[in-house]
C-alpha cells in the first residue's frame, strides 16, 4: 500500500508519519483490499481546546473511496479517531463484497 502525508500549515512529522503509517499497515494487512492511503494533517483555531488538530485519510480501494476526519486535542487522538472509523467502514465494505 502507497501512504502520501500532505500538512497544511503544519509541520512535517516524521513521528506523526511513522505512526499513522504503523496503524494504516495494520489496516493494510488485514483488509487487502486497500491501495492507497492520503492522510492530510491541519490545525484549525477552534474556541475549544479539545479539537483543532484535525486528521484527515483518504482510502483508495477497489469500488469507491473512503474517507474519515476526526479533530481532536491532538494529532495522535486524530490519527486513532479516524483510522477506528475507516476501519468500521473496511468491515461493512468486505461485509457487501461478501454478499
Amino acid at each position: 500500500m502507497q501512504i502520501i502525508f500532505e500538512y497544511d500549515e503544519v509541520a512535517q512529522s516524521d513521528r506523526l508519519e511513522a505512526m499513522a503509517k504503523e496503524k494504516l499497515e495494520k489496516l493494510s494487512n488485514k483488509y487487502d483490499m486497500v491501495i492507497r492511503a492520503d492522510v492530510f494533517f491541519k490545525e484549525e483555531n477552534t474556541s475549544s481546546d479539545e479539537t483543532g488538530k484535525i486528521c484527515n485519510i483518504r482510502l483508495s480501494l477497489p469500488g469507491p473511496r473512503l474517507f474519515a476526519e476526526s479533530s481532536e486535542e491532538n494529532f495522535v487522538k486524530s490519527i486513532g479517531e479516524s483510522v477506528d472509523n475507516l476501519e468500521r467502514q473496511l468491515r461493512k465494505q468486505k461485509e457487501k463484497m461478501n454478499h
